[in-house]
C-alpha cells in the first residue's frame, strides 16, 4: 500500500496545473475523434499562451524613495546594466514608464511618478496611471508612509487590486544605528522601524498592515524574500508561473521554484515534438522536432539565468568576476545550444524506461500511452528531462558562488 501510494503522489506532482477544467475537458474530446493531430493546436495555443502571459506591476511612491533601484533589483539588475532604471535622477515625467524584464519581456515593473504633490488626488493619479493594467501595486518609501500612500492604498484596495507597502534602504539605517550606539540589536531595531511603519498607516485609516523592510542592494537579506513570496502567493496560477520565472536567481529555492515550473511545460512540448515532421538529430536513434527542442531548453537556460547575459549581470551584482561564476557551470551549459551539443552530451541516449515514464504521463489527460516506447515523445519528454536537471544542478552551484552559501 504503501509504495502504491507514493507512485500516486508521484504522478499527481506531474499533473499540469495550468489547464482549467474546461480546457481539459477539450483536449480529451478532442483527442477522442482526431488523435494527437487534433490536440497539437489546442496545446500550440497554450504554450504560446503561456510564454505570452502579460505581468504588469506598478511600483509607486514619492520621489528618492528607491523606487528605480528597487525595480532594477527585481529584475536582477544594477544601474550600469542595459535596460536599467536609471537611479538619482530628478523626477520630472507624469508618465509611466515600463522596464521589461531581459529574458522574459512580458513582465514589465512600471515606475509611476512621484505621489508627493500636496495636490495629490488618489482617484485621479489611478485614472492617469492607466490603473487598469496592472496586477498589483507596491508603494515604497524611505522612511514613514505619509498620507498619500495611505489615500493611495484606500483607492487601489476600493478598486480591487492589491497593495503592498516596502520600506526601502533598510540597510541605511541600521548602518546609521549601528555607528551611533555601543549596543546594537538589528532584529529589535527592525521590529521597530516595522511598529513605527504600521502604526502610522494605522492612524491613517490602514490597519493590520504588513510592511516589507528591505534593501534593494541585499536581496538576500531582511524580507525581501518575505516580500517575493507574498506577491507569488497572492496571483493566479499563470500570472504566478510568469513572475517565478522572471525572478533573478539568488537562492536555491527560487531555482527549484523555477524547476517545478519548468518540468510540467514538458509534456506539452513532447507531445508537439512526437508528431508528423520529426527530423533525426545527429547522433541520435530517434526523430525529435529540433526546433521545439533547442528552444525549449534555450528557455531553461535563460530562466535559469545561466545565459552569457544573465551571467555577467549577476557578476556585476554580487561583484564576483564572472569567470568565477562560469567555472561553477559545465562547459557545454555555456553558449549556443545546438543538435550536436545536444547528442554531445548525452541528453536522451539512455535506455528509456517506459513504465517510469507511464507512472508519470497516466494522470495526463489524453497523452497517457498512445505514444509507443521508441516514440520521439518519450525520447524529447527524456532529453527535456534531462537538459532541467542538468541546468537546475548548475543554477544551484552558481547561486552558491555567487552569494557565498554553503
Amino acid at each position: 500500500m504503501g509504495g502504491s501510494s507514493s507512485s500516486q503522489q508521484a504522478a499527481q506532482s506531474q499533473t499540469p496545473t495550468f489547464f482549467t477544467q474546461e480546457e481539459l475537458s477539450k483536449l480529451k474530446s478532442e483527442f477522442a475523434t482526431g488523435g494527437v493531430e487534433k490536440v497539437k493546436p489546442l496545446l500550440e495555443k497554450k504554450v504560446t499562451g503561456l510564454t505570452n502571459t502579460e505581468l504588469n506591476i506598478a511600483v509607486t511612491g514619492d520621489t528618492g524613495t528607491g523606487k528605480s533601484t528597487f525595480i532594477n533589483a527585481m529584475r536582477g539588475l544594477c544601474s550600469e546594466d542595459e535596460g536599467a532604471a536609471a537611479v538619482g535622477n530628478t523626477e520630472t515625467t507624469m508618465k509611466p514608464t515600463g522596464y521589461p524584464h531581459p529574458n522574459l519581456p512580458n513582465v514589465r515593473y512600471w515606475d509611476l511618478p512621484g505621489t508627493g504633490s500636496t495636490q495629490f488626488i488618489a482617484g485621479s493619479y489611478l485614472r492617469e496611471m492607466q490603473f487598469k493594467k496592472y496586477d498589483f501595486f507596491i508603494i515604497v518609501s524611505a522612511g514613514r508612509f505619509r498620507e498619500n500612500d495611505a489615500k493611495l492604498a484606500k483607492e487601489i484596495k476600493w478598486l480591487g487590486k492589491r497593495c503592498y507597502f516596502v520600506r526601502s534602504k533598510i540597510d541605511a539605517d541600521l548602518y546609521s544605528m549601528r555607528r551611533e550606539r555601543k549596543e546594537f540589536d538589528e532584529g529589535a531595531e527592525m521590529e521597530m522601524i516595522r511598529s513605527d511603519c504600521v502604526s502610522g498607516l494605522g492612524k491613517a485609516g490602514i490597519p493590520n498592515t504588513t510592511v516589507f523592510l528591505i534593501s534593494s542592494f541585499e536581496p538576500d537579506r531582511y524580507d525581501f524574500n518575505r516580500l517575493k513570496e507574498a506577491l507569488e502567493d497572492d496571483l493566479t496560477n499563470i500570472k504566478k508561473r510568469a513572475f517565478i520565472l522572471a525572478l533573478p536567481i539568488e537562492s536555491v529555492e527560487i531555482v527549484r521554484k523555477k524547476n517545478e515550473i519548468l518540468k510540467k511545460d514538458i509534456w506539452m512540448l513532447a507531445t508537439l515534438s512526437g508528431g508528423v515532421g520529426a527530423i533525426p538529430i545527429p547522433g541520435l536513434s530517434l526523430a525529435c522536432d529540433i526546433g521545439i527542442l533547442i528552444g525549449a531548453i534555450i528557455h531553461f537556460q535563460e530562466c535559469m539565468g545561466l545565459d552569457d547575459a544573465s551571467l555577467h549581470r549577476l557578476a556585476n551584482r554580487t561583484g564576483k568576476p564572472v569567470e568565477e561564476l562560469k567555472a561553477a557551470v559545465k562547459p557545454h551549459l555555456l553558449g549556443k545550444i545546438t543538435p550536436d551539443v545536444i547528442a554531445r552530451i548525452g541528453w536522451g541516449t539512455a535506455v528509456v524506461t517506459v513504465s517510469a515514464l507511464e507512472l508519470a504521463l497516466n494522470v495526463i489527460p489524453v497523452i497517457g500511452s498512445i505514444f509507443g516506447a521508441g516514440s520521439s515523445f518519450l525520447m524529447t519528454l527524456k532529453i527535456l528531462r534531462d537538459a532541467l536537471k542538468d541546468l537546475t544542478e548548475n543554477a544551484e552551484r552558481v547561486v552558491r558562488v555567487a552569494f557565498e552559501i554553503n
